[in-house]
């Protein structure tokens, strides 16, 4: 997107009064349970909430909480050994064996959110997952259900009001995911250098974090080739620990293939490690890193590998799709310093994007995150022409496309519909609560 586009937000024909009708049609509900306590008067400084551990949840999995001190009564009632963490905050409990219990105590939380999972490799990625949501205002949450609010109506529907037009008036700060230009080599080698380092990300506004990057953003640079090129990529690691880089979907020799021990040595604090490789084949891939992979890949190691285009498939000419427009690469997280993002990004950070009746848009579909997504965009049906990078034999219609961990989706949107167009998560808790649109959102402005 170019910065025309981007300021079709603020062209008369989108302005705060279509955008905010556009949005008010935008209702993620999550409906009525309890809330153990009203929230706190100005002189409250701290918030206890009870979490559960089982096999394989947190509960709750979304906690209302207000700003100031949070304390959190962890209690494991499943048959394992599970933990409680929060990446964002560097804070986990210890491995708590059935029955045990562990209290911690978050200082000054400010608004936002965090995320939360339980760390021993494979809970996280079988469910046990969620989020912290501060704002003001809220109560704090005590069972599993969605979190009633002791706000009025009236206070919701302005909170989630100014939350959705936040997105049209605040100034956006950097993306990730720009694309890398190679430095082309004297035998026509394409070269792409990526260093690998800690940052400060704004993932929404305000709240800043320590993100794990590629080249100073999240996700990392884009990196598209053709087929038959001869490719080098070098990473220099910049990091507080070793790391590597793997290549999801991308066909590669196995001494390439970035898995430590197995394929090379781990490349250390300081060091550089070249990886070369020919382009085989059209792919759809990603590159992230296999060390310590569940700490360094949500914390934003990860970004976008193209190889050549994807075919469109000669029976969408009867829907009026017969060329793209524009692509766009949607990498998903949910965990790590990142949390319930979209490239990078929490609503209303998020990038919006524009397009005019008639367009089709490609996107291609990441899970870089540790749980399942299912990625809804209103008005058009998506037609699904690839699944990991391979083209299906013919297109397949879905409004909702569940996206898992390390898959990737191509999909093209055929616009018809003028308007303001939500794009989200249909996890309803990854996208809206009673103080507004958050994490897992962005949109479309078609005119």
């Amino acid at each position: 997107m170019n910065n025309d586009e981007r300021s079709v937000l603020a062209v008369g024909g989108f302005g705060l009064g279509v955008v905010a009708l556009a949005f008010a049609g935008f209702a993620i509900s999550r409906t009525g349970n309890t809330s153990s306590a009203a929230a706190p008067g100005p002189t409250a400084v701290s918030t206890t909430v009870d979490v559960n551990l089982s096999e394989f949840a947190i509960t709750p999995n979304m906690l209302d909480v207000p700003p100031g001190d949070v304390v959190i009564q962890v209690h494991n009632s499943g048959t394992a050994v599970h933990n409680f963490a929060i990446p964002g905050r560097n804070v986990v409990t210890r491995d708590l064996q059935p029955g045990e219990s562990q209290t911690l105590t978050l200082k000054n939380v400010a608004e936002g959110t965090l995320a939360l999972q339980c760390n021993i490799p494979g809970h996280a990625a079988s469910g046990m997952t969620g989020m912290i949501h501060v704002a003001a205002g809220a109560g704090a949450t005590t069972d599993t259900a969605a979190t009633q609010t002791t706000m009025s109506w009236q206070q919701m529907d302005k909170e989630m009001a100014d939350r959705a037009l936040r997105f049209v008036n605040e100034k956006k700060s950097t993306f990730g995911g720009t694309n890398l230009e190679p430095i082309v080599l004297a035998d026509g080698t394409k070269e792409f250098d990526l260093t690998a380092k800690i940052v400060d990300w704004e993932v929404e506004p305000g709240k800043i974090v320590k993100a794990w990057t590629y080249n100073g953003m999240v996700p990392g640079p884009q990196i598209k080739v053709n087929v038959g090129d001869k490719v080098k990529v070098v990473l220099k690691n910049e990091l507080p620990e070793s790391t590597v880089i793997h290549f999801h979907g991308i066909r590669v020799p196995n001494a390439m293939d970035g898995v430590d021990p197995y394929t090379q040595d781990p490349v250390q604090p300081g060091q550089s490690f070249t990886y070369e490789f020919t382009a085989l084949e059209p792919s759809v891939g990603m590159y992230h890193s296999h060390h310590n992979a569940q700490t360094q890949v949500p914390n934003g190691l990860a970004g976008a590998f193209i190889i050549g285009d994807m075919p469109i498939p000669a029976s969408l000419a009867s829907k009026g799709i017969t060329k793209v427009d524009q692509t766009v690469n949607m990498v998903l997280n949910d965990a790590g310093t990142i949390g319930l993002t979209l490239n990078g990004k929490s609503f209303p950070a998020t990038e919006p994007y524009s397009a005019k009746v008639g367009d089709t848009m490609e996107v291609n579909y990441f899970n870089e995150g540790l749980m399942s997504h299912p990625m809804h965009m209103h008005q058009p049906v998506g037609y699904i022409i690839a699944k990991d990078g391979v083209p299906l034999a013919e297109p397949m219609p879905s409004d909702t496309i569940l996206v898992a961990p390390g898959e990737r989706y191509t999909v093209l949107y055929h616009f018809t519909d003028p308007g303001v167009w939500a794009w989200h998560c249909h996890i309803l808790n990854h996208a809206e609560g009673p103080h507004g649109m958050f994490g897992m959102v962005t949109a479309v402005i078609v005119k």
